[in-house]
């Protein structure tokens, strides 16, 4: 039998929630807590005793430490240490906590090792005190002396030493080359050849990554963090501190987004327990908004796309070329050039892909990594392949279509890219596009309207749950599960709820807790697919026993009955389609004499099966932008997104990831760039004043279909991902919109005023 919830309960729904049905707009049952206050984050766990920490970061972005003066931060009241590589003999050496070495494939970088810099902002001491105000005030007295070397941070000057990743995996990797892709674009008839780049882009949350480590009487620690997955980051932290998981355990019932940056232990997680453990006390840990800028990133990317064509918008050729940013300490590779091979038709293809160490912090996944780079450049190169053949770029993009996937010719489990296409197209009234730029304008702006296409991976991961039945009507639904804000906890309710026919508001959910089933870290838009998946799973057996417990009961209504005979609906079990005798479901329970049922699933995904296809999430996005050209300033709109990503399980919540993926979109296309001073080796735009965001004034007119879609090889319950899908394609049918309004082809992210009064180019 169940222990019962580890983790307190999520509010319930709002009053009247009753009885609902897979893909019904259900709010989000959290949501009374985070607009009210109730909520508590990993920074606001109150606790008897608590220490603050403050880190130091370098101010060099290469060499060594030389010194570290910290006897005026000592001196402050409230201070209790300060911890540095070189602690004096009688002070622990921080290594310990750590192990051997600076082993750097658990996490980026282990801060507190040794005398090395990598990078500006790496955290190089940590302030501990009586109070978050005297730790701070005591980190600003610290003074470090730095031998400075020489140190690398532009990626335009330096993409030719540009080398292969150490590693890349199925993924990551460049496609499977086709062809003689060099041959056929030498004789191609019509050719497009150009270069693109993209700047840094930071995560930003709304949340401040903070940890909260709470040292237990018996050496055990409770964490509460902002992470995007408990079970993965409890197994990093055991194998970097040399513990075994069963004394850790990882809490973040609520994350205020994280969008990739909690994917992996930040340092605020590993200083935090490094205070706990050396003073076997609780400690926090709290960026601040420019500390966010000091660690994984979106990185910077240089590509080079050539098309080759016939004269009817055949694909001939297709070369695609990419070298990203990583850094000095550690490999970090995403999938930039693979989509080139799996998203339109083509018999000769060629896809490279390469690193460039500099001295920058590692990158870090960050939504749709490698796609929102990669789709950029391919999409755009398709609607200046289209210019070059005089055809709608929706015309070539449906001439090209893959039926089947180029890459391994696979069926697709599932495709609407056609259908989002066509949908999205007369939504918007694409037809009435006049194809030459500077056609439409309105008074001093001229008007543009492009569109792009988008694709994601659809993937399911192992995943655990548990469901609990009380005899009062209530259910427990149990899963380590986390929710960045995607609205997780809700679906999986409605999950719940749907497949036991019973209200809403009488199901509890418990997620977010190492103490609970496994479930795999949130992130590449799969926890519906996995977790929901699971719970569904649990659902199906509790249903059987509850179905096997009223076929028994005296003049049961379901005596001989099979279980597929039965159906679960209105907070009862009867004869499917049937308008006679019911079972109230706590009749059930209470006639039986049972106080609790429970079952237990175990998802395993059949890689066999799911491998058999190519499995994807696909969109259409067209836009329309009005440009001033004496300001340079761009205006997105009217955006059409058509979207083809499953089942819809929540159509409220599905609708807001993408239209917030939208957005996301139009902040990559004008807005968000981190600008780095190569000479300081340093990123300068390091505050929400300085790093461009969209705001209400930049979105306007946004419109989601969705295209129906149920794929039960992706997962048991037809979902496919929704998170990383809406934002792609975007950025890309801006610029593409910004062409056809001026005749401007900007192949530079984010495409900022002085690069729209650029003169017109080709």
């Amino acid at each position: 039998m169940s222990a019962g919830p580890a983790t307190p309960l999520q509010p319930v729904a709002a009053d009247g929630a009753g009885f609902v049905a897979l893909g019904d707009p259900v709010p989000r049952i959290d949501g009374r807590a985070k607009v009210t206050g109730q909520a508590r984050y990993a920074a606001e766990i109150t606790v008897d005793g608590l220490v603050h920490g403050v880190v130091v970061n370098a101010a060099i972005p290469r060499g060594r430490i030389l010194a570290v003066h910290d006897a005026q931060a000592r001196a402050v009241r409230g201070v209790l240490d300060v911890l540095w590589h070189g602690q004096p003999s009688e002070a622990p050496q921080l290594a310990h906590y750590f192990g051997s070495g600076e082993d750097f494939s658990t996490v980026p970088v282990k801060p507190l090792v040794s005398d090395r810099v990598h990078y500006a902002g790496q955290p190089v001491a940590l302030v501990l005190a009586q109070s978050w105000e005297a730790a701070r005030y005591a980190a600003g007295l610290v003074r470090i002396d730095y031998e400075r070397q020489p140190h690398a941070t532009d990626l335009l000057r330096r993409r030719a030493d540009g080398r292969a990743p150490y590693e890349l995996d199925e993924d990551t990797a460049p496609p499977t080359p086709r062809g003689d892709a060099d041959a056929a674009f030498a004789i191609a008839p019509v050719k497009m050849d150009a270069e693109f780049h993209q700047a840094v882009e930071h995560h930003n949350p709304m949340e401040l990554h903070a940890s909260t480590v709470i040292f237990e009487g018996d050496g055990r620690l409770t964490i509460h963090d902002k992470n995007q997955g408990g079970y993965a980051t409890r197994k990093r932290l055991a194998k970097v501190f040399g513990l075994p998981e069963s004394q850790l355990t990882l809490l973040n019932t609520f994350v205020g987004g994280a969008f990739g940056s909690g994917l992996r232990p930040q340092y605020n997680l590993l200083l935090a327990i490094v205070g706990a453990l050396h003073l076997r006390r609780a400690v926090r840990v709290v960026l601040t908004r420019q500390q966010m800028f000091t660690f994984g990133h979106r990185p910077e990317i240089w590509q080079r796309v050539r098309l080759g064509a016939a004269r009817d918008g055949t694909l001939q050729a297709l070369i695609h070329e990419a070298v990203g940013e990583t850094s000095r300490v550690s490999d970090f590779t995403e999938m930039v050039t693979r989509w080139s091979g799996t998203l339109y038709r083509c018999e000769n293809l060629r896809g490279d892909y390469r690193v460039l160490p500099l001295d920058l912090p590692t990158p870090l996944d960050m939504r749709a990594p490698g796609a929102a780079s990669g789709l950029f450049a391919l999409e755009v190169a398709m609607d200046e392949l289209a210019q070059a053949l005089e055809m709608d770029p929706l015309a070539l993009r449906l001439h090209n279509h893959a039926e089947r996937s180029p890459s391994g010719d696979k069926p697709y489990s599932s495709k609407k890219l056609r259908e989002c296409y066509l949908l999205a197209a007369e939504r918007f009234g694409w037809s009435r596009r006049h194809p030459q730029p500077r056609s439409m304008c309105e008074g001093h702006e001229l008007i543009g309207w492009g569109m792009a296409s988008g694709q994601w991976i659809a993937e399911q991961q192992e995943a655990q749950a548990r469901v609990v039945w009380h005899a009062d009507g209530c259910v427990d639904v149990e899963t380590a599960a986390s929710d960045i804000g995607t609205g997780t906890s809700t679906v999986l309710a409605q999950v719940a709820a749907a497949a036991l026919g019973m209200r809403l508001d009488d199901v509890r959910v418990h997620i977010a807790d190492t103490r609970l089933p496994q479930a795999p870290t949130e992130g590449g838009s799969s926890h519906v697919a996995s977790v929901g998946s699971a719970v569904d799973g649990a659902c199906e057996k509790l249903r059987k026993k509850v179905w096997q417990l009223a076929r028994a009961m005296a003049g049961s209504p379901l005596a001989g009955s099979e279980f597929a005979d039965v159906e679960f609906i209105g907070g009862s079990v009867r004869l499917r389609n049937s308008t006679g005798d019911r079972l109230g479901l706590h009749q059930v329970l209470a006639g039986a004499g049972v106080g609790t049922l429970e079952a237990h699933f175990h998802l395993e995904p059949d890689e066999d099966e799911q491998g058999r296809y190519q499995r994807a999430a696909h969109s259409a996005v067209f836009c329309e932008v009005r440009v001033d050209e004496a300001m340079g300033t761009v205006r997105v709109t009217r955006v059409v997104s058509a979207v083809a990503c499953g089942r819809i399980i929540n159509e409220l919540t599905a609708r807001s990831q993408v239209l917030g993926g939208i957005v996301w979109g139009i902040g990559q296309a004008l807005h968000e760039g981190t600008l780095i001073d190569h000479g300081l080796g340093r990123f300068m735009t390091v505050d929400l004043a300085n790093y461009h965001v969209p705001v209400n004034a930049d979105v306007h007119s946004l419109e989601v279909i969705f295209v129906p879609e149920d794929d039960r090889i992706v997962s048991r319950l037809g979902a496919k991902g929704v998170g990383e899908i809406g934002g792609l394609g975007v950025a890309a049918a801006i610029s593409n919109a910004i062409w056809h309004a001026t005749g401007r082809r900007i192949r530079v992210l984010p495409m900022t005023p002085e690069k729209v009064m650029s003169p017109v180019t080709a």
